[in-house]
């Protein structure tokens, strides 16, 4: 099944008939068994299954990170299967922001240092990242908590200093692997409170996978996915939810 629009704007993300096999012979695993779905730009998509349904595997396709062993994807108007390894390095740098279940932060660093880290990566000057990194945390609500070493803060404000890390390159699409796993109820609505305005202000396309139902009331779109197939699609905005 595919979630299509009647406005004019290209989706951020298609998939047709994508399929990711692993292994050979007998020693065969279908990861993926034919996803078809789009994304429309400016929106939040999530995913939702169960432990080895194939979420995870759909998340790294749409990043690059995987190759599927059939069909398309197409990402920000680009075709990943065209793309090199180089040219999608370069393409993901810059069109995609990472978030992870368990924040992917260095410890050793500040929570401005390590959303600058994106843009140190790029070549960025001192100054510019300065600013931009600060202006993410705002956004987050971190400015206060800037020069706090990550063990000092809390599960909640780690997690959102991951969020302003994806934010710092200004990517066209949020890719968020169980954002909410590492956190209580609270603090996790709290997250979902802030996709949702990352969405709404500033335009941002985000798709989480995820296995808590929770989360799903904040989607615009969700995506039932089992045994690497795409079954129920929640068309939410069209129901008038949010």
């Amino acid at each position: 099944m595919a979630v299509r629009q009647t406005a004019d704007p290209a989706p951020m993300v298609t998939m047709r008939k994508v399929t990711r096999v692993y292994g050979t012979g007998r020693h065969k695993v279908h990861a993926l068994r034919g996803i078809d779905l789009e994304i429309p730009p400016a929106t939040l998509a999530i995913i939702k299954g169960r432990s080895g349904s194939g979420k995870t595997t759909t998340l790294n396709l749409m990043a690059g990170l995987d190759r599927a062993t059939s069909g398309q994807i197409l990402v920000a108007g680009a075709d990943l299967a065209e793309l090199t390894q180089r040219q999608l390095t370069r393409w993901r740098r810059k069109t995609i922001g990472f978030i992870f279940q368990s924040f992917g932060l260095l410890p050793s660093l500040t929570a401005l240092e390590n959303v600058e880290l994106p843009m140190r990566i790029l070549g960025v000057g001192s100054k510019f990242r300065r600013e931009r990194a600060l202006e993410c945390l705002h956004l987050v609500g971190l400015t206060r908590r800037a020069s706090h070493r990550v063990l000092e803060l809390s599960g909640g404000e780690q997690q959102r200093v991951g969020i302003a890390r994806a934010l710092v390159n200004k990517p066209q699409l949020i890719l968020a692997d169980e954002p909410t796993g590492e956190l209580d109820h609270n603090t996790a609505m709290k997250v979902m409170v802030l996709f949702r305005e990352l969405v709404e202000v500033q335009g941002v396309t985000i798709c989480l996978v995820t296995h808590d139902p929770a989360v799903e009331e904040f989607g615009d779109y969700v995506f039932a996915i089992e045994d690497g197939r795409i079954g129920e699609v929640l068309h939410r905005r069209e129901e008038g939810g949010r």
